[in-house]
């Protein structure tokens, strides 16, 4: 997809505030046995293809509203992904306004989790 300049921008000012991982991080890390909260921000019909294991769904259109119910810690590590870290970068952004202290953005989303041939589940 090709993104606009003012979308880049506005991510690229985001992702001056946040913290980022990456696909191979997170899988060794879930290799290693850790419980992470992954949030995949993607929209539903997205979703509905596919989506890392062990993730819980809160769109892009609707984590401000419906975070604080899903994941009342706010100190809680929250890996966020999307197609390729851009929607994902937006919502680690607005977490930490919301007051998120450890929201992460995972920097190539689902498609370099997929290039990586990990795991992947269906709704």
């Amino acid at each position: 997809m090709q993104h606009t300049n003012r979308f880049l921008k506005l991510v690229n000012e985001a992702k001056s505030r946040i913290r980022e991982t990456n696909v191979q991080e997170v899988k060794k890390r879930l290799d290693k046995g850790e419980r992470l909260i992954l949030v995949d921000v993607r929209e539903d019909n997205e979703v509905a293809r596919g989506r890392i294991p062990g993730a819980v769904h809160l769109g892009k259109g609707v984590i401000e509203r419906d975070v604080e119910k899903t994941i009342p810690d706010t100190n809680a590590e929250v890996i966020l992904y999307c197609g390729g870290g851009y929607r994902s970068a937006l919502a680690a952004d607005a977490l930490r306004q919301m007051g998120y202290t450890n929201a992460v953005s995972m920097d190539g989303g689902w498609k370099a989790w997929n290039e990586n041939g990990y795991p992947t589940a269906k709704e």
